[in-house]
């Protein structure tokens, strides 16, 4: 016997909404679950009111120009007054134009997705608001990968469901503005590039305030798949999809149909720059002091030589920005993170002298000294190496150059066999290299390579404030990107005749006059069982004199100083050096007046320094203060100082060092540039012309240059082109003409600047016979 169900009308209207509630119902115990934390974490309070966002630490000059940035993604901080109507209208009318409508989860779109793209199989778009989207970029999902494809989306499923919860707790803590900010914030822009602002300035070279209609639709346009609608690599696909956002700001009726259509035909016109490491102003200078700030506190046990681990355990103790990121903790007692943080450093760098230093050394560089050196080299079997080495000494340079490429150190970490990597070393292969005419796209072995670039001379400069130590410039090498090896911080190179002064400034201490006379004849050094008698560069009108001590100085007169070193000893000149802040290992030796101490440029720069201070020597600094973020003032820096010389010995070395200039191996500063302020400067040159170096000094700003070979036998073979009047000199001399030229400039340094005569000083300072009788040329007296 069968049962009779009765289904009756209030049967079927029942489960009518009973199924027409369960998926609801569904959705809201899944909702509730997934706020409850069932399937996996949400973000707390916390990290809603403190989203933790990469951001790239920036680097300013003193002039408050951006020079570099140092990051993990490049994001920068922008506020809403920050960025153009332009972004947020065709942000909103291409990704949702319902924004200041809903509550961070739009219905009316997901159910526009829901029945024309699932049910109907149709493109209507996406159906994520730029809350939900927020929600994504600031807490990413679960890149988990899955076997199965049910698995995926369930996780997909779970993972819109968190975003649609954490998009309504966003609505809740922020306003609409705030929302538009952090997204603009965040949103990736492909490559590194993260955040409105740094898309504006890599794309367009603008600010984002700044960005016009067609600007901002192309960057907007790019959120949909960054690198597809690359305004650079696909710009067809770019300039399409800029057009769709256009019209979707016509729809709207933010724009009229005249602007669109006189829009839509415009180019793109995208002014790209490239923001690494290796580009943009100071380089050198930032990639130093990117080590400074990051670098750990010494373990001993990390260390193969104990002085090396003395010398940065003292750096450590006494040097406030040596080590800062892992000095310093942020609230949550975590450390500084440089790549991470945000932080705003401010540096002691000018960018007008800075950009001004980097051209002299291209100037000189690339279209005079080098080309010199090319035709003085070409023909020579053993070229860019001196003639006198043998060939089993250019192959021992060139297998450590070989040894120190990370090619090298790659193969060998991979226990390749050392015939496997001759062979590669040896294979030649397609590559760019440089040139100062600019990339050159060649074929070449690697081993041929390293000789190529050793055929390049390298350079430093550096420029300071005398008064406060700031440093104003600062250029390492010639281009960053194909010679990474610092010269004016990591090199240390022989100094030559620039260590004469170190003497003189000594007899002056001492209580000699530059007018004082002595005998201008060799003197004889009696060295344990050997002698030794310095020469003269030259037979000159005054061998044999009674000359002054200005005379021997402007000359630079090997003879003078021999006499000047018998009257004290080597190691009262190194204590002099010592308090004028030179630092680098000295012999104490007689021959310590030839220049042949290896010494760095900042730490000459900065012992000359201390002439135009008033003898107060006053440390090189690079940075003013770091700040966080927010602009919250973390840190401030004040370089060290301290009485090296008298004011009166001071001036007198300006005096001696301003004859240099007048008269003798620096009067090419006069004749042909013709700067005829007052300046102080010295010339030297090393042994085999290996090093060129000029050190000039005027009141308010000293800078020094060095010009050499990667390696000492790499030089000039006659000394006319191998002096430091001809290899560094003009660097200063070019710079000097620039910075003089800038009337913007002023109020730092000016042709009228004069150094300031001490009270009560009364010594005779026209010595009769300084533009008497140099070496014939007026060259360094070096090593003879």
């Amino acid at each position: 016997m069968k049962l009779k169900v009765n289904y009756n009308k209030k049967f079927y209207i029942r489960l009518f909404w009973t199924l027409f509630a369960l998926p609801f119902v569904a959705l809201f115990v899944i909702l509730f679950l997934v706020s409850q934390e069932i399937f996996g974490d949400m973000p707390t309070f916390e990290q809603l009111e403190n989203p933790e966002n990469n951001l790239a630490s920036l680097v300013y000059s003193e002039d408050e120009q951006l020079l570099g940035k140092y990051y993990i993604q490049n994001r920068s901080y922008v506020d809403f007054k920050e960025i153009s109507s332009n972004i947020v209208n065709a942000l909103i009318a291409t990704e949702d134009i319902r924004f200041y409508e809903h509550s961070g989860i739009d219905a009316r779109g997901l159910a526009r997705v829901f029945f024309k793209t699932l049910l109907m199989g149709k493109s209507s778009g996406g159906g994520s608001t730029i809350t939900q989207q927020l929600a994504k970029n600031l807490f990413p999902r679960d890149t988990t990968v899955y076997d199965s494809k049910f698995a995926y989306a369930s996780n997909l499923v779970l993972a819109k469901f968190k975003e649609w919860i954490t998009a309504a707790k966003l609505e809740r803590n922020y306003t609409k503005k705030e929302i538009l900010v952090m997204y603009l914030n965040t949103v990736p822009f492909g490559g590194m590039t993260y955040g409105i602002k740094s898309a504006a300035r890599i794309y367009f070279n603008t600010e984002p305030d700044s960005l016009q209609l067609e600007e901002a639709a192309t960057l907007v346009g790019m959120l949909k798949a960054p690198t597809r609608y690359h305004p650079v690599s696909n710009p067809d696909k770019s300039r399409k999809r800029r057009n769709v956002v256009l019209n979707q700001l016509k729809k709207y009726n933010y724009i009229t149909q005249a602007q669109h259509d006189s829009l839509r035909t415009l180019p793109l016109n995208v002014d790209y720059v490239v923001e690494d490491h290796n580009e943009g102003l100071a380089s050198y200078f930032r990639e130093h002091l990117r080590t400074l700030l990051t670098e750990e506190k010494p373990r001993k046990n990390e260390y193969s030589n104990p002085e090396n681990y003395k010398e940065d355990s003292i750096e450590w103790a006494n040097n406030p920005l040596y080590g800062w990121c892992n000095k310093h903790t942020k609230p949550d007692g975590s450390h500084y993170d440089l790549y991470r943080d945000g932080l705003q450093i401010y540096t002691t760098i000018n960018s007008k002298l800075q950009n001004y230093a980097e051209q002299s050394v291209r100037e000189h560089l690339g279209d005079e000294l080098q080309q010199q050196f090319f035709e003085e080299k070409e023909n020579q079997k053993k070229a860019p190496f001196s003639k006198n080495l043998e060939k089993e000494q250019i192959d021992r340079i060139m297998e450590r150059a070989i040894k120190n490429t990370d090619r090298y150190r790659k193969l060998k970490r991979q226990e390749v066999s050392e015939d496997s990597i001759r062979k590669a070393f040896n294979k030649p292969r397609e590559m760019e290299v440089f040139s100062w005419e600019g990339i050159k796209d060649t074929v070449m072995s690697p081993r041929d390579s390293i000789l190529y670039y050793k055929h390049f001379l390298r350079a430093g400069f550096m420029s300071m404030n005398p008064r406060n130590g700031h440093i104003k410039a600062y250029v390492g090498g010639p281009d960053y990107r194909y010679f990474k090896y610092d010269h004016v911080t990591q090199g240390v190179r022989q100094i030559g005749s620039t260590i004469k002064p170190f003497l003189y400034t000594l007899a002056m201490q001492e209580g000699y006059s530059p007018c004082h006379k002595v005998p201008n004849v060799p003197s004889t050094f009696y060295i344990n069982d050997s002698t030794w008698t310095p020469k003269n560069s030259g037979p000159s009108d005054m061998d044999g004199e009674m000359v002054t001590l200005k005379w021997g100085l402007t000359h630079s007169v090997n003879y003078i100083s021999a006499w000047l070193i018998k009257q004290f000893n080597p190691r009262s000149v190194i204590n002099v050096m010592r308090k004028m802040g030179i630092e680098s290992n000295i012999d104490p030796v007689p021959s310590i007046f030839l220049g042949t101490a290896d010494i760095s440029l900042y730490e000459m720069v900065g012992a000359y320094s201390t002439f135009a201070n008033k003898g107060v020597y006053i440390e090189p600094s690079y940075v003013t203060r770091i700040e966080d973020r927010h602009g919250n003032l973390l840190a401030t820096f004040n370089p060290k100082e301290s009485e090296a010389i008298s004011e009166q010995t001071a001036y007198l070395m300006t005096n001696l060092l301003k004859g240099v200039v007048q008269d003798g191996t620096g009067i090419r500063v006069r004749y042909k540039y013709e700067l005829m302020n007052p300046i102080a400067g010295k010339t030297g040159t090393t042994q085999n012309q290996s090093d060129g170096w000029f050190m000039g000094v005027t009141p308010n700003l000293v800078s020094g240059a060095w010009v050499g070979g990667e390696n000492r036998s790499i030089h000039f073979n006659s000394i006319t082109q191998g002096q430091g009047a001809n290899m560094a000199l003009p660097i200063w001399a070019k710079y000097m003409t620039k910075v003089y030229n800038d009337s913007t400039l002023n109020n730092m340094v000016s042709k009228q600047d004069t150094f300031e005569r001490p009270t009560n000083f009364n010594y005779d300072l026209d010595c009769e016979d300084v533009g008497k009788g140099g070496a014939k040329d007026r060259l360094d007296d070096e090593f003879f």
